[in-house]
């Protein structure tokens, strides 16, 4: 691939653009897999990278990741881990689930097929600790955030506006409609990874009604 965009964040960070999400997150895992950077985080439109300038000066670093993003592994030979989630779809589990059908022309049945059937990945982290923001949704569907954010959502709560779905890990604020709750604990502090879900990570969304 030809060069792309390389640039400083920081003293000890350097970002990749990258447009398309399948070339940021091979770049991800391969970077990860190098052993050479002391953290790597995808984010919507670049790879963000850590290094310690006092091991490795700024430049050599730059040569190094400029030399790895041109050798970037054809994103079909990159394996992707998938986690398969059950979503909770009752009123208590979904308050804004009804309302969000209806304003795109569906039933909830209806609507929760076409977010089931979507091929949903992980594309980022952020906002809070844990909260993932989840693209590839059914691109027809849409819902605008909330005019008044809820102050608090239970963890595992699933919020959506157009073109994403929004996991919440852990309990707290929320702008976004709630459609859903997730089953599985996203949040376990006894794990080694206490968080569920990284970057990359492809999802199976089962729906329980």
């Amino acid at each position: 691939m030809s060069a792309p965009e390389i640039f400083f964040v920081g003293d000890d960070a350097l970002a990749v653009k990258l447009a398309e999400r399948a070339a940021r997150h091979a770049l991800a895992a391969a970077l990860r897999a190098s052993g050479q950077w002391v953290d790597v985080v995808p984010g919507k439109g670049e790879v963000t990278v850590q290094f310690d300038p006092l091991v490795v000066p700024p430049r050599q670093a730059e040569a190094l990741l400029r030399q790895q993003a041109v050798d970037i592994p054809e994103t079909e030979d990159v394996s992707v881990q998938t986690i398969t989630l059950h979503m909770q779809a009752d009123d208590t589990a979904g308050p804004d689930l009804a309302r969000i059908a209806a304003e795109n022309g569906l039933t909830a049945e209806a609507f929760l097929a076409r977010i089931s059937a979507s091929p949903l990945i992980v594309d980022m982290m952020g906002f809070t600790a844990g909260f993932a923001y989840v693209s590839g949704l059914d691109p027809a569907l849409i819902a605008p955030r909330l005019d008044t954010p809820r102050q608090r959502v239970p963890a595992g709560s699933v919020g959506m506006i157009s073109g994403q779905l929004g996991l919440y890990a852990l309990a707290g604020p929320a702008g976004w409609p709630i459609i859903g709750r997730i089953a599985e604990p996203l949040f376990d502090a006894r794990r080694e990874a206490p968080f569920t879900l990284e970057a990359g990570v492809s999802i199976q969304l089962v729906i329980e009604r």
